[in-house]
C-alpha cells in the first residue's frame, strides 16, 4: 500500500484530521492557502466556512474519540460540493472551482490506480 499523510484542519476551536496520499498532500495545503486567499473576494451570501490546515504529518493516531479522520476524497468531494453551491458566477470561482476539481480527478484517478494493483 502506498504512504499516506495528515492534514490536521482547524476552524475555530474544531480540529479535523484529513487522509491523503502522501504524494498529493502538498496539493490539499496550497489549494487551501489558495483558497483562504480568495474566499474574502466572493461576495455571494453563502461562502462556506473554510478550516486552515495548520499541519501536516506522516503518522497519525488518533486517541480521543470525538475526533474523525476523513478519507481524502471525500474531503475534496465535500469542498467542491460546498463552493459549487456558491451563488456567484465571476472570478475568482470558477478559478477556485477549477483548482479544486483538479485535484478531486487526481485523487481519484490515484484511488482507481490503488485498486488496481490489489489482489
Amino acid at each position: 500500500m502506498s504512504k499516506m499523510r495528515y492534514a490536521v484542519l482547524q476552524l475555530n476551536d474544531q480540529i479535523e484530521f484529513v487522509e491523503l496520499p502522501a504524494s498529493h498532500a502538498y496539493q490539499l495545503s496550497a489549494l487551501n492557502l489558495r483558497l483562504h486567499k480568495e474566499l474574502e473576494k466572493l461576495t455571494a451570501a453563502n461562502v462556506p466556512s473554510l478550516p486552515r490546515i495548520i499541519a501536516e504529518c506522516d503518522n497519525l493516531d488518533i486517541v480521543h474519540p470525538s475526533y474523525k479522520l476523513h478519507h481524502g476524497l471525500e474531503y475534496i468531494n465535500q469542498l467542491e460540493c460546498a463552493f459549487a453551491s456558491i451563488n456567484e458566477q465571476a472570478y475568482p470561482l470558477v478559478s477556485l472551482l477549477t483548482e479544486i476539481r483538479a485535484l478531486q480527478a487526481q485523487l481519484e484517478q490515484w484511488y482507481e490506480d490503488e485498486e488496481d494493483l490489489v489482489p
